[in-house]
């Protein structure tokens, strides 16, 4: 079986259309880290296939950034780097900042975590109200030419901001969440994304662990976790999404013979130009990535995955309690 690939324009590499997210190993809002496991992790998902690595100067506050680039000390060419730009944090706040003096400040912080010369693909990761698009998409594009960055992508922006951002740089790129329970962009930034050549990189492409099928109801989440703060993650909501996982997992058993797991990677990469993005921090979490490829779902199957979602979850919402503060 082999892994499928895609290309990002500006990107010369094939890139996983499974990527690892890399939240988790900064540890701040996941409970801690362990940095040794973290860089095995690194390490395992690029002898597996996995290519395409998705960080943030945020996760960690620099931390994931510098275990990425010890994971990749002598191997920097077989892997793809995205990472992001766009948020500062003063006292364990995390706000907005897409000036031209952040970014520049940002990108050369990254290229020294990353023990790097330059970094495939940067993204702005939260749209600036504050700032003009004009000012940090030129930065970019400044950045881009100089060759310290190869593509641009952009995090949580509307077609509106990407339309007005595209007109300075060219856009590869958009990374939004998406998954089978948070599905907003189906109306907007997905039929954009198509219709401009962008390559979607589904965040949360796993809802923050619910789609792995290896919860249940006495689950809990210790110190800052995000998941503690998470809608989805309290009553009743999670007994909820809980039914519905109970659900998808018979169904994806009975009907194609795969994990839940493969089932939910599987409606991402098959909703068009997407890559679903797996936050992983130890080997094991990886297993069993490799069942989502050679196969697709069909109509059917998506009418009755639907069906299973209507009947289960009562009131469901979306991923918003993530948005950082603006400045």
């Amino acid at each position: 079986m082999s892994i499928e690939t895609l290309k990002i324009p500006g990107i010369d590499k094939a890139v996983s259309r499974i990527a690892l997210g890399t939240w988790a190993m900064g540890g701040r809002l996941w409970g801690g880290s362990d940095n040794e496991l973290s860089i095995k992790t690194l390490r395992h998902a690029l002898a597996s296939g996995i290519n395409l690595i998705d960080t943030a100067p945020v996760y960690g506050f620099g931390l994931s950034e510098e275990l990425i680039g010890k994971a990749l000390r002598g191997v920097r060419h077989t892997a793809v780097i995205a990472t992001k730009a766009g948020l500062q944090w003063d006292d364990g706040t995390t706000r907005r900042n897409a000036t031209a003096q952040r970014i520049r400040k940002e990108v050369e912080d990254s290229l020294v975590r990353l023990e790097t010369d330059y970094i495939d693909l940067y993204q702005i990761h939260w749209p600036d109200p504050l700032v003009a698009q004009e000012e940090t998409a030129d930065e970019l594009e400044r950045l881009r030419r100089e060759g310290k960055i190869l593509a641009v992508g952009v995090s949580n922006y509307s077609p509106a901001q990407m339309d007005d951002f595209s007109r300075y740089t060219a856009l590869a790129t958009v990374q939004p969440p998406y998954n089978l329970f948070e599905r907003a962009i189906d109306s907007d930034i997905l039929p954009y994304a198509k219709n401009h050549g962008l390559v979607v990189l589904a965040y949360g492409s796993l809802c923050r662990g619910l789609l792995t099928g290896s919860m249940h109801s006495a689950t809990s989440f210790g110190g800052d976790d995000v998941r503690r703060i998470d809608p989805k993650f309290k009553a009743p909501r999670f007994e909820q999404y809980l039914a519905a996982v109970g659900a998808l997992e018979v169904y994806a058993r009975e009907c194609h013979g795969k994990s839940i797991l493969a089932l939910a990677l599987r409606w991402v990469l098959d909703q068009g130009p997407t890559i679903a993005l797996w936050g992983a921090r130890r080997p094991e979490q990886l297993k069993g990535y490799e069942e989502a490829f050679g196969w697709h779902l069909t109509a059917d199957d998506l009418t009755h995955i639907d069906r299973i979602l209507a009947s289960t979850i009562k009131d469901p919402i979306g991923p918003e309690f993530m948005a950082p503060a603006k400045r």
